[in-house]
């Protein structure tokens, strides 16, 4: 999850429990204020009937049922029971809901002189009244039509509002933050097309102190850093392959003009081969490692042209005959009539002869019959493979998954000359070329390398 989602997410969910919370807080002191007021109707409309029945002497109790029955106040479902003091009922409105009442809710009015009941929606206030005429108990009872229409209305607006208001806060957070770290994004597409080769390109800075701009001058300072390390390197292995390559190649023309100036034993003379071919092998060393420094895949990829396998491995025969006469390779093309230029791949030729070259001369060094077969095919995956097989030692298991670390040999190589690193070269230049490279045991004395192309 990117952390624009993150951020827009988190702040969306705070935002939607806080005001659901502030909605939940709105809507319960609204039903706490209704009850309230409700109750204070109640007990107005118990006081107000209470007064006109035993204060006002000459009143008759049937005037005062019409009165209550016809007041423009009129609670809905309004019902009035007044007793006196020994718990008689003496007056009863009109209304023809009931109460449910008993003589302990009588007695329990007296103790606590109020009490206030919700029965579906029924509420009943119930009051005590110590006046001098004497003790006067009120229960009265109705429903708040119009608070509870109110608070309907109110719970319908507030899930009105909640929702739209979530929704409207979850894609404006989200739009917002996307347009807020907008510069990050275009900075990590900048440093994202930065490769070995474009150090020298810095980012824009501006003169805000925001934490992007921040970033964005560090990252420059340490591309500048890394720019000067990438060239002492460049310049280091440019030195070191003159002042390197140069004596070694003047040792071997001298022991390959005293080998061949005079005369000598053949002690002395096997004791020069074996000194000029150690001279080799530490040039071939050199060649090697850098090789390895100097082979960029940006670079590589600005050559890639149309070449052909096949061309490619009859050169590299012919380099890998110039160090072994006898070594022979068998050649066999198993490819489809009705494909196109079936040979051909995209690549850098010079590069790919080296690969097949190291490949070759890996197969005739540890063949035990100096001899080699390759097979060009083409698979259902529209893969071009090329498969080098020789007899010899395998490997085992160990020694395979480390076959193409630098300077990594197998016990097949105790007694051959090599240098460790033929086959992460080939790797390389073969990850550069979007190849595969595989090597298997194909049984006893049998190795097999496989090189796979996408056409």
């Amino acid at each position: 999850m990117t952390l624009k989602r993150k951020i827009a997410i988190n702040v969306s969910i705070a935002f939607t429990l806080l005001f659901g919370l502030a909605s939940a807080f709105i809507y319960v002191s609204f039903a706490s204020f209704r009850k309230e007021e409700f109750k204070n109707r109640l007990e107005e409309k118990a006081l107000s009937t209470a007064k006109l029945l035993i204060e006002v002497k000459k009143i008759d109790k049937q005037i005062l049922k019409l009165i209550d029955q016809n007041k423009i106040d009129k609670l809905f479902d309004e019902k009035t029971l007044v007793f006196d003091g020994q718990y008689n009922l003496i007056y009863s409105s009109l209304a023809k809901s009931n109460i449910t009442w008993t003589k302990k809710d009588l007695i329990k009015l007296n103790n606590e002189k109020s009490y206030f009941i919700d029965k579906k929606g029924k509420e009943t206030l119930g009051l005590y009244f110590p006046l001098k005429q004497g003790d006067y108990y009120v229960l009265i009872s109705a429903e708040d039509t119009y608070g509870y229409s109110k608070m309907e209305y109110l719970l319908y607006s507030l899930l009105f509002t909640y929702l739209i208001g979530v929704l409207l806060v979850w894609l404006f957070t989200y739009f917002f933050i996307k347009k807020q770290l907008n510069p990050l994004d275009v900075f990590q597409q900048k440093i994202t097309s930065i490769s070995a080769n474009e150090l020298n390109v810095h980012l824009e800075e501006n003169s805000s102190n925001d934490e992007i701009n921040l970033l964005t001058k560090a990252f420059n300072q340490m591309l500048t850093r890394l720019e000067n390390a990438f060239t002492t390197q460049k310049e280091f292995t440019s030195n070191a392959s003159h002042e390197l390559y140069t004596p070694l190649t003047r040792i071997s023309l001298q022991l390959e003009n005293l080998m061949h100036s005079e005369k000598h034993s053949e002690n002395t003379l096997s004791y020069l081969k074996s000194i000029n071919n150690d001279t080799h092998q530490i040039a071939d060393l050199i060649n090697s490692l850098l090789l390895l420094a100097k082979v960029n895949k940006e670079e590589i990829s600005k050559k890639f042209s149309k070449v052909r396998i096949d061309e490619i491995i009859f050169d590299a025969n012919e380099q890998v005959k110039k160090i072994n006469a006898n070594f022979n390779l068998d050649f066999d093309i198993q490819i489809a009539d009705d494909i196109e230029n079936p040979m051909e791949v995209l690549g850098v030729k010079s590069l790919l002869l080296i690969a097949f070259t190291n490949l070759l001369k890996n197969a005739s060094l540890y063949s035990t019959n100096n001899k080699a077969s390759v097979i060009i095919k083409h698979t259902d995956q529209k893969n071009l493979v090329v498969s080098i097989n020789n007899e010899g030692k395998t490997l085992s298991e160990e020694e395979q998954k480390k076959i193409f670390e630098p300077f990594t040999r197998g016990e097949n190589s105790i007694q051959i000359q090599g240098s460790g690193l033929g086959l992460p070269i080939v790797k390389r230049i073969l990850d550069y070329h979007n190849a595969t490279i595989l090597y298997q045991s194909l049984g006893k004395n049998n190795n097999q390398f496989q090189v796979a192309f996408s056409i």
